[in-house]
């Protein structure tokens, strides 16, 4: 199956009220407006297919590029081809998931999400967060360095609040990925997400919130989720 085909099936599916759900999260022109769940049973059918997921990322429509990700083969991901996707990317929301989660996924998530948090691009900075809390949900706490992630955790309680919008946002997520899903840094990632306190984030026209970070720490205790990973970052 090729892409144009893939984008022949998409298009009849797409809706203007999703649409206009989209464009209020910030997604840029050209989409379908397809809902994540017919997106998913493309993907269930499909399954992975490492090039058509680099043909549908090229064609720069964001259903198809949320696609990408889904039936991508992380394992076969080059540098080249994720240092494409994170400067291809239409929308920081295809930085914040689609890109990360490939990349986490990836043999060069690590090295890429500490590359791209340095980076003075907004929506390549949201990618590397993105991609570090994406990770430590899905790696095993033996395959993680414990003193990065404390350095890190360091880094956003001097940092967080003199960082562009959706960057904050991103950190804060990473405080709380890492206060759930790291057990030996839940306390730390708990002690920084206090100090930090409630993140501002402008979301546009929508009702979305910033999640409290502390809450959300104490809510995945409460559950017993401290620790539990996934089994992907994909969603």
């Amino acid at each position: 199956m090729s892409a144009q085909e893939i984008l022949k099936e998409l298009e009849p599916l797409g809706a203007e009220s999703y649409r206009k759900v989209l464009r209020n999260h910030g997604i840029a022109d050209p989409m379908f407006g397809v809902k994540i769940e017919y997106l998913k049973k493309i993907q269930k059918r499909i399954k992975k297919d490492y090039q058509l997921a680099l043909e549908l990322f090229d064609t720069g429509v964001y259903d198809a590029m949320y696609l990408a990700a889904l039936i991508a083969d992380d394992g076969k991901m080059t540098r080249h081809n994720l240092q494409r996707w994170v400067k291809k990317a239409t929308c920081l929301a295809l930085c914040a998931n689609s890109v990360a989660w490939v990349a986490a996924g990836s043999r060069f998530g690590h090295e890429l999400g500490l590359e791209w948090i340095d980076s003075q691009i907004e929506s390549t900075a949201v990618a590397g967060w993105a991609t570090l809390w994406s990770q430590v949900s899905i790696k095993d706490d033996t395959e993680l360095d414990l003193a990065e992630l404390k350095r890190l955790l360091q880094r956003i309680e001097k940092t967080i609040h003199d960082e562009p919008d959706r960057v904050r946002y991103a950190m804060n997520g990473f405080v709380i990925a890492v206060g759930t899903h790291v057990q030996p840094l839940c306390d730390l990632a708990l002690k920084t997400a206090r100090s930090v306190g409630r993140v501002s984030v402008d979301m546009g026209n929508t009702s979305c919130q910033v999640p409290f970070a502390p809450d959300a720490i104490d809510k995945a205790r409460e559950r017993g989720k401290i620790g539990k990973k996934r089994q992907s970052a994909k969603c």
